[in-house]
C-alpha cells in the first residue's frame, strides 16, 4: 500500500504521521499560535525531528461555522509558507489543506507534494481534474456541505453505509480521470454529531472494503474533549487512547497537533500486533 510523492514511495503499510501546521487566526486548537515565520518553521522543525512523514498545511479554518476565506486570502497566506517551509527543509512532504483547485495547483507547482481536500472535490468542479493533471496523491474526505452549514446535516439513513455509498462514488469519478494514489478521510467531526463520530470510529474496520489508505484525523477534536468536559488543549491524553483505536482499526495515516505522541502509539501498537508493520 504505497503513494508516490514527488518521486518517492512512502509505503503507508506501515502508519504514518501527519503533522498540522496551520496558518489560520482561528483554528479550534492552535489558530494563531503559529503568526510569524520563524515560530511557524520552528514548528515544522520539531515536527520534522519527531518524525512526521507528511506536514499538512492549511489556510482555511474548517472548524464547525468557520469564517469565509477568499481564494486570494488563502493563497497569500500559504504561498509564503510552502516556500520557506520548502527553502529550509527542502525533503519536506507538504500536503495541502484546501479545498479549491487554484490553491491546490499553486501550491504544487511551489512544491508541495499532495492535497488533502476536505470536500472530496465537492466544492470544486474542477478539483478532480486539477489533481488527475497534477499527478499527486490526493486525500478525499467525507463531509456534507460546507464548515459553515454541516453540523446542520447530520441526519443520515444509515451512517456507515452513507459514508461508503459517498466515497464508492468520489473513487469512481477519481479514477475515471486517472487519479491513482487515492486516501480516504472518514472525516470526524464534519457532519456528524458527537455519537455519530463514535460510532464511525467504532465501525473503522469497515472502511477496509474501499481497499485505500485510511487518515484518521481526530487529534484534539470535540469528540474528545467535550465527552471528558474538558477542552482542546486537554484532550492530548484522549487523542492518544482514540488514535490506539483507530490503529487498531486499520488506520494508516494519523493526522495531529501532538507528532511525539502520535509516532509513540504507532511503535506501541505495532509491538502489541505484529501484523501492522
Amino acid at each position: 500500500m504505497t503513494i508516490n510523492c514527488k518521486g518517492h514511495l512512502i509505503d503507508l503499510s506501515s502508519p504514518k504521521v501527519m503533522g498540522i501546521l496551520n496558518v489560520t487566526p482561528d483554528s479550534f486548537y492552535d489558530g494563531g499560535k503559529h503568526s510569524s515565520e520563524k515560530t511557524m518553521l520552528k514548528h515544522v522543525e520539531h515536527m520534522l525531528f519527531e518524525g512526521a512523514t507528511f506536514i499538512d498545511i492549511g489556510a482555511y479554518s474548517s472548524k464547525p461555522g468557520a469564517d469565509f476565506v477568499s481564494e486570494d486570502e488563502e493563497l497569500t497566506r500559504i504561498l509564503p509558507i510552502i516556500t520557506q517551509v520548502l527553502k529550509e527543509f527542502p525533503e519536506a512532504l507538504l500536503s495541502v489543506d484546501t479545498f479549491r483547485s487554484q490553491v491546490a495547483k499553486e501550491c504544487i507547482q511551489m512544491g508541495a507534494a499532495l492535497i488533502n481536500d476536505i470536500s472530496a472535490g465537492k466544492l470544486d468542479g474542477a478539483m478532480l481534474e486539477t489533481v488527475a493533471h497534477l499527478h499527486v496523491p490526493y486525500i478525499m474526505m467525507h463531509m456534507r456541505g460546507t464548515p459553515q452549514t454541516m453540523q446542520k446535516q447530520t441526519v443520515y439513513n444509515n451512517l456507515v453505509k452513507d459514508i461508503l455509498f459517498y466515497f464508492s462514488e468520489r473513487i469512481a469519478a477519481a479514477r475515471q480521470l486517472g487519479i491513482v494514489d487515492l486516501i480516504a478521510d472518514p472525516g470526524f467531526g464534519f457532519a456528524k454529531t458527537l455519537e455519530q463520530n463514535f460510532e464511525l470510529l467504532n465501525q473503522l474496520e469497515l472502511f477496509n472494503i474501499l481497499e485505500l489508505p485510511l487518515l484518521v484525523g481526530i487529534s484534539r477534536k470535540s469528540m474528545i474533549y467535550k465527552t471528558l468536559q474538558s477542552s482542546a488543549s486537554e484532550a492530548l491524553n484522549g487523542t492518544t487512547v482514540l488514535n490506539t483505536i483507530a490503529l487498531q482499526k486499520g488506520a494508516n495515516i494519523l493526522r495531529v497537533h501532538d507528532v511525539k505522541e502520535a509516532i509513540e502509539t504507532i511503535q506501541l501498537v505495532q509491538a502489541l500486533n505484529p501484523n501492522i508493520t
